[in-house]
């Protein structure tokens, strides 16, 4: 196109077309330029390690109200920072903030030496060494613990396998129980379509991309391409832009998925719904669900893809628990934890549940 006619175009749509080049301009910025956010910003300590577990303690110059300290135990996928991905947008400093005694088991990095290790390993061998660590640095009798997606599910499987633990309160965030009807991660996993022994004893671990481009299969076209056509949209607004910046930095920094325990939560869960039907063996035990005693809040979100709200609640008629509460936020997998949603709904939610059980 000629000079001339990109400035009879510029004098047809000055103000609409210069905005939307700058969008564009800025929005290429972001995706390639602008250095990636901090995150982590609460200040924590290492108290204990296995291998490559931690569990850190967060600090606070704030007294503690509590006495009850919180354990925060996530899934195997991705990495637990999304608890704490920004001031003022952080589940964890929110909760530090209210004077809770908060701790979080982070996983580490698996590599091709962890191939082997198996969700039995995880739930057996390292949260009941965490939950001890917790009781004796926080000196407290009891202790409530929060387990976010498959942190949930597994610490379902570990309340119920010792039950003689002093648990007092559970929470359970968009973690999944019944997966008779999972959608299309059923149908994508499907035993008649989806060869797990051929993709684990030919991967080992299972890459990070292979995870994330299953979880945005559920929506395609919206998991694609959606938060890139968001982000031109309104990159003149620095606050999407910083919480756009965080978010990809997290959905980003995918970990390996130990291939046996891969095998395990792909056949046991997603293929054979033993959980929920009382038939899912760990460590030789059979674990049953009625076990669990402690209060519990459930949450689920309405618009979960991965977690869907039938798939969460179906705990509540499974467990034994006097006092126990499902609610479905108007959230979705991750919204349930970072955003204003989160902020406004799910961090109060907790809290205010938590504080009231928790002296």
């Amino acid at each position: 196109m000629a000079e001339k006619e990109w400035e009879m175009l510029f004098d047809l749509f000055p103000q609409e077309y210069g905005q939307q080049i700058k969008r564009v301009i800025k929005a290429t910025q972001v995706l390639t330029i602008d250095p990636e956010p901090e995150v982590g910003p609460t200040p924590k300590e290492v108290v204990w390690t296995k291998n490559k577990t931690k569990l850190y303690r967060y600090l606070s110059e704030k007294p503690k109200k509590h006495k009850i300290p919180l354990l925060l135990i996530y899934a195997l996928i991705n990495k637990p920072y999304v608890l704490d991905l920004t001031k003022g947008g952080s589940l964890v400093e929110y909760l530090v903030n209210n004077g809770f005694d908060v701790y979080l088991l982070e996983w580490g990095t698996p590599g091709y030496e962890d191939r082997n290790m198996k969700l039995d390993d995880f739930i057996v061998d390292y949260i009941p060494r965490a939950v001890k660590k917790v009781l004796k640095t926080s000196k407290a009798d009891e202790l409530s613990i929060l387990g976010y997606c498959m942190g949930g599910t597994m610490t379902s499987i570990f309340a119920a396998l010792y039950p003689e633990l002093p648990i007092r309160n559970l929470i359970f965030m968009t973690s999944p129980f019944d997966f008779e009807n999972s959608g299309s991660y059923g149908a994508m996993l499907n035993e008649k379509y989806f060869n797990i022994d051929k993709v684990v004893d030919t991967l080992g671990v299972i890459p990070p991309e292979m995870i994330d481009f299953g979880n945005k299969l559920i929506k395609p076209m919206g998991n694609f391409f959606g938060p890139f056509v968001s982000l031109v949209d309104r990159a003149d607004n620095e606050k999407f832009v910083k919480n756009f910046k965080l978010l990809q930095k997290w959905l980003n920094d995918g970990i390996p998925f130990p291939g046996e325990a891969y095998r395990q939560w792909i056949r046991d869960f997603y293929q054979k719904n033993k959980l929920i039907k009382g038939e899912l063996v760990v460590r030789g035990r059979k674990v049953h669900l009625n076990n669990i005693t402690a209060n519990v809040l459930n949450l689920a979100g309405k618009s979960d893809l991965i977690a869907q709200p039938h798939m969460v609640e179906a705990l509540m008629d499974a467990i034994s628990s006097k006092d126990k509460q499902f609610k479905n936020l108007p959230v979705g997998h991750t919204s349930i934890t970072f955003g204003s949603q989160a902020t406004k709904i799910t961090y109060p939610t907790i809290g205010d549940w938590l504080g009231e059980r928790s002296n």
